[in-house]
């Protein structure tokens, strides 16, 4: 697409998009009631309130609605920087105890999350490994990391999304195995993260209940990759990603697109990510 074409006006700008061969390649798991969530959480809960036939117009029309019950942490989701703190402090030194009075936060919340519209790279430590999925318990190094960046061809730049790939959402029907409270849940440990980190990322991503190293037994009882990311370097975290389709076209970089909620004063939003390629 070039300049002339965006600033020739929408008409021309719509012309040019859909004129460009692309695919869209989906990134998340769709909301479904009952599906898995993290004790921490309320699940997902969505049921018709108004069925076609309650109530039936003069023209014969009629319509049906729902309502939905979630927490701003469930399914495929986004992070705002007021969902943790450190020693009392949220990123940038917030006071947490002051910004969340009154019921949600004055500093932080979910309609702060940017827009993204960024290079996307796919660092699939499964696939590099050799297996569908990594061990559950098993930590994610900054080895890992850098060894699945090199078997990609793709250096890690500032403004980049990194999506980690574990193949743990071949899991994600199976909700026990999938939230590994018992037996752990594969995911970056804080060496990982700081490697990250200083790459100079404004969002980082995995297909797991938490974007956290869990040991078997341990649950969340800790999370040190949030504080790294969240806390100390103002990095986005998205969580329950669904990286198979993209690991099966063998995606290595791609545009990357989300769009939170504009929750006002939340700590998290559902999220819809996709990845566009070139066909």
């Amino acid at each position: 697409m070039t300049e002339q074409s965006v600033t020739a006006g929408p008409d021309a700008l719509l012309k040019a998009v859909v004129d460009t061969a692309v695919d869209v390649v989906e990134l998340g798991h769709p909301h479904t009631t009952g599906m898995p969530c993290s004790p921490n959480h309320p699940g997902f809960r969505m049921t018709l309130i108004r069925r076609h036939g309650d109530m039936v117009r003069p023209d014969g029309g009629s319509a049906s609605n729902e309502i939905i019950v979630t927490g701003g942490h469930v399914g495929t989701h986004v992070d705002a920087l007021s969902h943790v703190s450190h020693e009392g402090k949220l990123y940038g030194g917030v006071d947490a105890e002051d910004a969340q009075r009154g019921g949600r936060f004055s500093e932080l919340g979910a309609e702060t999350i940017p827009f993204l519209l960024r290079r996307g790279v796919l660092l699939d430590v499964a696939r590099v490994r050799g297996v569908e999925a990594l061990e559950a318990g098993r930590a994610v190094t900054e080895q890992d990391l850098r060894d699945a960046a090199d078997a990609a061809g793709v250096t890690l730049r500032s403004g980049d999304v990194a999506l980690i790939r574990t193949g743990w959402a071949r899991h994600f029907e199976d909700a026990q195995r999938y939230l590994g409270q018992r037996d752990g849940v594969p995911g970056p440990d804080v060496g990982a993260a700081r490697w990250l980190a200083a790459a100079g990322i404004v969002a980082a991503g995995a297909d797991t209940t938490a974007f956290e190293h869990i040991p078997a037994g341990k649950g969340h009882s800790v999370l040190p990759v949030h504080r790294v990311l969240l806390v100390e370097n103002g990095i986005h975290i998205i969580e329950h990603l669904n990286l198979e389709a993209a690991s099966e076209r063998g995606l290595t970089e791609f545009t990357f697109v989300m769009a939170a909620l504009r929750i006002t004063g939340g700590t998290g939003s559902p999220v819809r990510p996709v990845a566009v390629v070139s066909r």
